[in-house]
């Protein structure tokens, strides 16, 4: 068994990482030290774990800090939105990425409306149009969250339909 340097919790002897504290736990026992002793402290070294959907540093920061309002009209404002990204700002890498995620949202609504229209005379399907329109809602202000922070991230849900890479 294995003991976590930071919160001192037990572990198994496979893990990289606390499972209560996210603490890394790549010290062998051997070298933990001694809990009676106060004087002295376990050396963490915390790796960030690792993020396929955070594009955040493949984007120059200068045009991220420029372009930080312009990112945020494509989620608060739709295809409105879109297009004033699209005509303010043709040349940021920063700003295309949000317009592509965007138009995901864009093209599901879209779809979402169509099968709603064509099923209407159903309960069931307008309901879960009128949840899903909530959900994407959601998900549109956890990106504005996001742009405000500086981040590029692909959001949940859109993230999975794999057209406008």
């Amino acid at each position: 068994m294995k003991i976590c340097p930071n919160c001192q919790n037990q572990l198994d002897d496979n893990v990289m990482f606390c499972t209560y504290c996210g603490a890394a736990v790549n010290v062998s026992n051997s070298e933990m030290p001694n809990p009676n002793a106060s004087y002295q402290t376990a050396q963490v070294n915390y790796v960030a774990p690792y993020d396929p959907y955070d594009h955040t540093a493949e984007f120059d920061p200068k045009d991220i800090s420029d372009n930080k309002v312009i990112s945020m009209l494509v989620y608060l404002m739709g295809g409105f939105g879109i297009i004033i990204a699209l005509l303010g700002c043709q040349a940021s890498p920063y700003v295309s990425f949000h317009v592509r995620q965007a138009l995901k949202f864009t093209v599901v609504n879209i779809l979402m409306a169509i099968c709603t229209a064509l099923l209407f005379w159903t309960f069931i399907v307008p309901i879960a149009y009128g949840i899903m329109s909530i959900v994407l809602f959601v998900i549109r202000i956890i990106c504005f969250f996001q742009i405000c922070s500086g981040k590029a991230k692909e959001p949940a849900i859109i993230r999975n339909l794999k057209f406008l890479k």
